[in-house]
């Protein structure tokens, strides 16, 4: 056998005992007639000791090993002299009797150490070097036991897992499909689902009732920390339930992960709707870590002295406590921070309301102390407090502005911990939003969202101020899950097609399978995905979901690893029937 025990695994207890040992080389020592190795796998470290008195030609052969050689060591488990108690193997060393090496290693591009020397594109370039950090590995444990315990969770509550087609048809009413020549069919094509939606909902008109998978899913669209070209879902589907039925039990799922993963417990969940979310936050992914809540100023600032204000739809401010001591240079960087291309602002006025009693404004010229003070009262400012005002002529755009300014300020002063886990609820949102570059109306969350039935009258004349039966779960400022009540009537699916432009004929092409389906008794459904990239990035304190994904893609949406995608040679073009224009691609 390659070894009787892993390198994580023994103890003072087992000194005394002939072991075999089996790993990679994490670093040597030689010190006088004595050689120590660190010996690694994916269990632990355990040192050995090569000792030039008992064997120095074993000795000799231990100082050819380089970094990441991999290797077998038979020896005799010994109390270490100088313990160390950062590692669980600390009080126990090897003493080695037997060497063999079982794969060399070149130098490897960047140390395989927790705090590594290597880049990003480096590390995903060399990623199976990568994972053998501690570092990486660790987050891959993580999203491992998150999975079990999900599985066992869903089981426990009657869900059946159940995989679904990867190769579908094409739903552009979404986010941009991949799409997947098929040489057996020239000229048409599949797409890789970007969840699971429609089968999903076919499984509750079969009758499966409690459905879920761990689903890989894929969208063609733009990146960010928290984004990547294919993904993964936890997808779940339930029949005869209602809105608080979902809600309830997913909510218990997830007080179960932190309270299994982080040992947190989490408090029955706030519910916001999206308008005051909004409101209050600019944002339907509301971070409730800390404070600084919007208020708005028109009835304290629209006065007809200041045009700025004067010409405005809406004028909002935070409050930001302890920050009156900011100074010219620091109030400068916000102003930038908010014209900055990623916010979009025109501008920043600033109030310091000085320990002192004192005040002073960049609008210290338009307004008088009497005006300035009801601000103070208005935003609930105290003496020592800072207040960031912001305005525009779209309500919605500004709130997201000071949306993006709270959160500056929030991470500037260290209030966005990420061992505090604030989670809610965000529900009735809109059910359609206005696409700017569609020109038309398109569904918040997807075409399959029931309306709020108070609402359904409001279709016809006023879609736009229908709302959604739809629900998202949001931690820390980030949208983990959401999901909807389903429409299971054929009439007002139809309906739902109609209010988003789809022809009969478009409905039928795209979704008649769906529709078909619904005539055949369809119960009343609901569902919800979390996205488990995201859900273990946040309990694993990460930046990005890169970090717990084994595999993951560049921001460009490159493997650099595989040196994917890439181009096909000629003859897979050509028994494809795809034509490409060589000079172009050149």
């Amino acid at each position: 056998m390659y070894r009787s025990n892993t390198c994580g695994e023994l103890r003072l207890s087992d000194a005394g005992k002939n072991v075999t040992l089996a790993g990679w080389v994490q670093r040597s020592r030689k010190m006088g007639g004595m050689t120590f190795i660190d010996l690694r796998d994916r269990y632990g470290i355990t040192q050995l000791v090569f000792n030039e008195a008992d064997d120095k030609a074993l000795c000799e052969e231990a100082n050819k090993l380089g970094r990441e050689f991999c290797i077998q060591v038979k020896g005799i488990v010994s109390e270490r002299q100088s313990k160390n108690n950062k590692i669980s193997t600390g009080d126990i060393e090897i003493i080695a009797k037997e060497l063999q090496v079982l794969s060399p290693s070149l130098t490897p591009p960047f140390t395989i150490e927790d705090e590594t020397d290597g880049g990003d594109d480096l590390r995903m370039k060399y990623r199976y070097l990568d994972i053998r950090r501690n570092a990486v590995r660790k987050n891959l444990e993580l999203r491992h036991r998150m999975t079990i315990l999900i599985r066992n969770f869903l089981d426990s509550k009657q869900f059946m897992e159940i995989e679904t087609p990867v190769l579908i048809g094409s739903t552009p009413e979404g986010a941009r499909d991949f799409v997947v020549p098929s040489r057996m069919n020239p000229g048409q094509f599949y797409a890789l689902p970007q969840s699971p939606q429609t089968l999903k909902q076919l499984l509750m008109v079969a009758g499966i009732d409690r459905y879920f998978q761990i689903a890989k899913c894929f969208r063609d669209e733009d990146l960010r920390a928290d984004r990547q070209p294919e993904f993964t879902q936890i997808d779940c589907e339930m029949s005869f339930v209602d809105q608080d039925d979902v809600i309830n039990l997913f909510e218990d799922m997830a007080r179960h992960l932190f309270k299994e993963i982080r040992g947190v417990d989490i408090p029955k969940m706030q519910q916001m709707t999206w308008q005051e979310a909004m409101k209050k936050y600019g944002s339907d992914k509301p971070d409730l870590r800390f404070g600084m809540e919007f208020v708005e100023l028109m009835d304290v600032l629209k006065l007809g002295k200041f045009g700025v204000f004067d010409e405005a739809a809406y004028i909002g401010g935070i409050c930001v406590p302890g920050c009156a001591n900011y100074t010219r240079k620091q109030l400068d960087q916000l102003t930038d921070f908010v014209k900055s291309q990623q916010v979009g602002a025109k501008g920043l006025v600033y109030i310091k309301y000085n320990e002192d009693g004192s005040v002073k404004s960049s609008i210290d010229k338009f307004y008088t102390t009497d005006d300035l003070a009801k601000v103070k009262e208005a935003m609930g400012a105290n003496n020592g407090d800072l207040v960031l005002i912001l305005s525009g002529d779209k309500p919605n755009k500004t709130r997201t502005q000071l949306c993006s300014l709270r959160l500056e300020m929030g991470n500037r002063l260290g209030l966005m911990d990420k061992n505090v886990f604030k989670c809610l609820w965000i529900v009735d949102f809109p059910l359609f939003e206005w696409s700017d570059e569609e020109q038309r109306l398109m569904a918040t969350h997807h075409p399959f969202t029931m309306p709020n039935p108070d609402d359904i009258p409001l279709l016809d004349e006023h879609p736009e101020q229908v709302r959604a039966k739809a629900y998202d779960f949001v931690c820390n400022g980030i949208e983990v899950g959401g999901g909807s009540l389903r429409i299971h009537d054929t009439k007002l699916q139809e309906k739902m097609f109609e209010v988003l432009g789809f022809t009969p004929e478009r409905a039928e092409a795209q979704f008649g399978f769906l529709m078909n389906a619904f005539k055949y008794g369809a119960p009343p459904h609901a569902g919800l995905a979390f996205g488990l990239d995201r859900f273990v990035s946040i309990l694993a304190g990460l930046d990005s979901i890169r970090d717990c994904i084994a595999f993951p893609k560049n921001n460009s949406g490159r493997d650099v690893m595989l040196d994917a995608p890439s181009a096909l040679d000629m003859k897979q073009l050509d028994e494809l029937q795809i034509k490409v224009d060589l000079h172009q691609e050149k």
